[in-house]
């Protein structure tokens, strides 16, 4: 946001509240030196919209910071789902061996997506289209990354694993799927169940818990 465009924001914020306004002269200069400060990055636009966000559920007078923390959410929320990758094709104009022009309109892209300019390039996007089956085929083609026989080979030492993935093969839920609902045992997601030891510690079971077996059921119905 421009500096210039801070006393507006201040005024707009004070018809809802008007306790964020600043009498004093050099107290006015202070807060709008501060807020332009932590608002540099903030289009005006979504500052607006988080003040409304914040007076709907909140009657707290809204500092710099909470605006400034709602923008980060949105601009992080934006990047996670932008995979990153880069469409030479999309840029005609840039010489194949021209690196640094690369890189400029690899940055313009990625800040682009940063300011909502342009939506985030999704996996989903990435894995659509005209291509998506010849894609899928190769990808079935050229199977897991542990072969199938060298992962039955392993499974008499890693009863825990080779249990979940006959199950996955049989079509039933993935028991570690969901956290274990046994007193002793609460496993968390994707962690194997264990069960207390007589002599104290722990020991890991093999299979899940039953009711554990019925809550991933329960889950995926």
């Amino acid at each position: 946001m421009e500096p210039e465009l801070i006393p507006q924001l201040i005024a707009e914020i004070a018809l809802a509240d008007p306790r964020i306004r600043r009498n004093d002269e050099m107290e006015q200069v202070a807060q709008i030196g501060m807020w332009a400060g932590i608002l540099a990055d903030v289009p005006y636009d979504d500052a607006i919209r988080f003040v409304h966000e914040h007076y709907a559920t909140s009657q707290w007078p809204i500092l710099p910071a909470n605006i400034a923390t709602r923008w980060q959410a949105v601009v992080r929320d934006r990047m996670t789902r932008h995979v990153g990758t880069f469409e030479p094709t999309a840029h005609p104009e840039l010489d194949p061996d021209d690196e640094a022009g690369y890189r400029r309109a690899l940055a313009a892209e990625r800040q682009a997506v940063a300011l909502g300019q342009q939506p985030p390039t999704e996996l989903a996007a990435i894995t659509a289209g005209p291509a998506a089956e010849e894609v899928e085929r190769r990808m079935a083609a050229l199977g897991d990354y542990m072969p199938r026989t060298v992962r039955d080979a392993l499974a008499p030492y890693r009863p825990a694993a080779a249990a979940r993935v006959e199950a996955i093969r049989e079509g039933k839920p993935d028991a570690l799927a969901v956290a274990c609902p046994v007193e002793t045992c609460r496993a968390t997601a994707k962690a194997p169940c264990t069960a207390p030891r007589r002599g104290g510690g722990r020991r890991t079971l093999g299979n899940p818990h039953p009711s554990r077996l019925d809550a991933a059921e329960g889950a995926a119905a």
